[in-house]
């Protein structure tokens, strides 16, 4: 379990090719040092398993299905992507609940700044978006962030960011079209398989239906 406040960023040295999908090598001497292997760490939020270590870099199997499913098969070498070592019991947790099991992925649509802080627009499958909401949270690679607004007409949510998380990660470099991935608050799905609830027909959730499901 990871909390998607990165901690660094790290930069690709190699992708090769495998029949399991890629190897992916990482340069990041500071991780390195507290890894071991079979370690899970977040890459842009996709949680990965350490299959070698290095004096300054580690490597992981990003298999076909996280290949399809992320934006780690678009991965070269020279990018930077952010990272996150799984969750100790003892940390204070600073973000929210991320498992690093992306669910799909996010379009940049526009990106405004509002002070110090910025706003980017996000446009997100019809698919992810009833599991956002405003003043929620949810993950953009790896990066917990606070959801400012809900477009379901257009399908974008807005998210703000602080200064020192676009500093700090790899949102400072991106620009309108890139696509990031998504992990959506899993408080969420449990609540829509808790209450037996289908966002692709048209049903209201009402007080009177919490209730008879004992919330």
């Amino acid at each position: 379990m990871f909390t998607g406040l990165v901690a660094e960023q790290g930069k690709v040295v190699s992708v090769t090719p495998n029949r399991e999908g890629r190897l992916l090598k990482i340069l990041s001497p500071t991780f390195v040092e507290e890894m071991k292997m079979g370690d899970s760490v977040a890459i842009n939020g996709a949680c990965q398993t350490v299959t070698s270590l290095e004096s300054s870099c580690f490597e992981v199997q990003a298999v076909h299905t996280s290949l399809a499913k992320t934006t780690l098969g678009t991965l070269k070498i020279g990018h930077l992507v952010n990272l996150e070592l799984a969750l100790r019991p003892s940390d204070r947790m600073g973000g929210h609940i991320v498992q690093g099991h992306v669910n799909g992925v996010a379009t940049l649509r526009r990106c405004s700044s509002q002070g110090e802080n910025y706003l980017l627009d996000l446009e997100l499958s019809s698919e992810l978006l009833p599991y956002v909401v405003r003043e929620g949270s949810v993950a953009i690679d790896g990066i917990s962030l606070t959801v400012s607004d809900v477009r379901d007409e257009r399908r974008i949510i807005r998210v703000s960011v602080i200064p020192h998380t676009w500093s700090a990660t790899t949102l400072e470099g991106k620009k309108i079209g890139d696509q990031f991935n998504v992990e959506v608050d899993i408080i969420a799905k449990y609540v829509e398989r808790l209450l037996g609830h289908n966002f692709n027909q048209k049903s209201e959730l009402s007080f009177e239906l919490l209730k008879e499901k004992g919330f």
